[in-house]
């Protein structure tokens, strides 16, 4: 049983180490370099509240990515 409890585990860890990934790159990553090449979206809100949501997304991020990891804790011997 811990054979597939194990792998279980390391299946639900990875997808939600995708989402972290996920949210990092649209979130923070792709703003921070439509900034530096100049680009404007559709809703130009100013680089202050661009900024702050940019944080928000890194820092779901980075609890998602925490948050799998703390699931491979739950690995058996």
């Amino acid at each position: 049983m811990s054979l597939i409890h194990n792998e279980r585990t390391k299946l639900s860890a990875t997808a939600l180490n995708g989402v972290a990934i996920a949210c990092i790159v649209a979130g923070f990553i792709t703003p921070l370099a439509a900034a530096s090449f100049g680009v404007q979206g559709p809703l130009h809100v100013g680089v202050p509240a661009t900024l702050l949501a940019a944080l928000g997304w890194l820092g779901a991020g980075l609890t998602l990515h925490f948050a799998a990891r703390r699931i491979l804790g739950r690995l058996e011997e």
